[in-house]
């Protein structure tokens, strides 16, 4: 008789979580699974609450709404793209983000192991960043300094990061890592993302 899954997954964030423009089983998270299971960890489906331009506080909103209840043996959190494309104050969001983080923690039943921050891709790279008339350092020099708060809230509650930005820069070079709408990362670029995410959460799940 097969083995069933039994090992859940929420995965929380924006449209890099969702995978706007590519299939959903082309996303991150469900590539994720597919790997995980195919190494014996064997997960269902994973539950996903996030939306194409959230911020941090639209995604708490969301959270709150979906009312859930259990617990999770694999939590993610990608957010906040949003909030520095909108022109958001860092402050804010490091203020938002670590509210995120310790709900990120209750789902994980406080299993800090279980939790995974991932850092913010860099969309000034791609052919809307270089045609939406931004300043594309600028871009990136905020999403890095996004990405050191993140990083920095991380690490202070002993919260696993991991860098997937210089993995998205790559897209300057390589069409190939761009959705077919010239903003979000293909099913390549997500697959890159996998093979870096992957042996950290399968490390963290087995330790």
């Amino acid at each position: 008789m097969d083995t069933q899954p039994t090992l859940s997954y929420l995965a929380l964030g924006d449209s890099y979580t969702i995978g706007e423009a590519v299939e959903q089983q082309d996303s991150f998270p469900y590539q994720l699974v597919r790997l995980l299971n195919e190494e014996g960890l064997l997960f269902k489906q994973p539950e996903v609450i996030a939306q194409t331009g959230w911020t941090t506080d639209e995604l708490r909103d969301a959270i709150e709404a979906r009312k859930l209840s259990q617990t999770f043996d694999l939590v993610t959190l990608l957010v906040g793209v949003n909030n520095q494309y909108r022109g958001y104050s860092i402050e804010e969001y490091k203020r938002e983000f670590a509210m995120l983080l310790t709900t990120a923690c209750d789902f994980a039943g406080s299993n800090k192991k279980h939790v995974f921050v991932i850092s913010i891709p860099d969309w000034g790279v791609t052919d809307f960043g270089k045609q939406s008339g931004r300043d594309v350092q600028q871009i990136a020099d905020e999403i890095d300094a996004f990405n050191r708060i993140k990083e920095e809230v991380a690490k202070l509650n002993g919260i696993a990061y991991i860098d997937i930005t210089p993995i998205s820069r790559k897209a300057l070079a390589d069409a190939r890592l761009t959705a077919s709408d010239g903003l979000h990362p293909s099913a390549e670029m997500y697959a890159e993302w996998v093979k870096e995410i992957k042996p950290i959460v399968k490390a963290n799940l087995n330790s």
